[in-house]
């Protein structure tokens, strides 16, 4: 049996949507279960239960500082072991991503995969072409951003969630693989282009200074979203691969598309 954890995130629920239509059975694993769920805390050592589990979908566990994502997600490895679990899929970052200020906990994470004992598959996603749609700030003309003219190998969310399907549904395949799952280059001018408005470059400096002061982030956050910025705009993040493609058996979703909808939905209402 597969399950899938963090079932209620995008990624997770995408995932066990595609793994329903291909009439794969799975279990849900979520820290807030609902009918049909199983319970799976990662802060809570005792509610993780793999009994039954063949293959776990490990989806980060990322939200928080390295530290905590790291015991969480040794947690989840132990009690795969202890309950029988063979093969385990993670989804962590792309290659290109180690200078991102949430690299560290990913690339602890596969060395711990690695060492368990598990058989294992590593999904290295790249950024959400959905989160660069919404790194993208409304202005009175326009939408403005710290990324400059750098590009991003984005991809859609919907992409990882059908690639994370075909991988554990046939783990065996993909044992001991390692892939780098991004999508095609985009920018955010051409983001600006494809919605038709003005886009207006602010140094990083100032983009930290609004990070700061934006009192619903979370104190890790802030350098998180300053690394993905300069990261991006000084063309770390571009690198093109056709893994997920080949994974997919099928062209990739436009992720300039993808990207120009997301900031488009969040454009104040005039």
């Amino acid at each position: 049996m597969i399950m899938v954890t963090g079932a209620n995130g995008h990624l997770a629920s995408l995932t066990l949507q595609e793994l329903a239509e291909r009439h794969v059975p799975a279990l849900s694993g979520t820290r807030s279960p609902v009918e049909g769920q199983r319970r799976i805390d990662f802060d809570d050592p005792t509610s993780l239960d793999f009994t039954g589990v063949s293959t776990l979908l490990l989806v980060s566990a990322g939200y928080a500082e390295d530290d905590r994502v790291i015991s969480r997600h040794q947690a989840a490895l132990d009690a795969a072991v202890r309950d029988g679990v063979s093969h385990v899929v993670y989804t962590s970052l792309a290659g290109d991503g180690d200078h991102l200020g949430f690299a560290l906990a990913h690339r602890a994470t596969e060395r711990l995969i690695k060492s368990s004992g598990l058989g294992w598959t590593i999904l290295r996603n790249g950024l959400y072409a959905e989160l660069f749609g919404t790194l993208l700030t409304w202005t009175a003309d326009g939408v403005e951003s710290p990324f400059g003219d750098g590009a991003l190998a984005a991809v859609a969310r919907a992409d990882l969630a059908a690639a994370a399907a075909a991988v554990v549904g046939d783990p065996a395949a993909h044992a001991g693989e390692t892939y780098d799952l991004v999508g095609e280059p985009i920018t955010a001018v051409g983001i600006a282009e494809s919605l038709g408005v003005a886009h207006r470059t602010i140094g990083l400096g100032e983009y930290r200074a609004q990070l700061r002061a934006d009192d619903t982030l979370l104190p890790f956050q802030p350098p998180m979203l300053a690394s993905i910025a300069t990261s991006v705009r000084h063309g770390f993040l571009g690198t093109m691969s056709p893994e997920l493609a080949r994974l997919l058996g099928r062209p990739l979703s436009d992720p300039l598309t993808v990207a120009a909808s997301t900031a488009a939905a969040m454009r104040p209402d005039r």
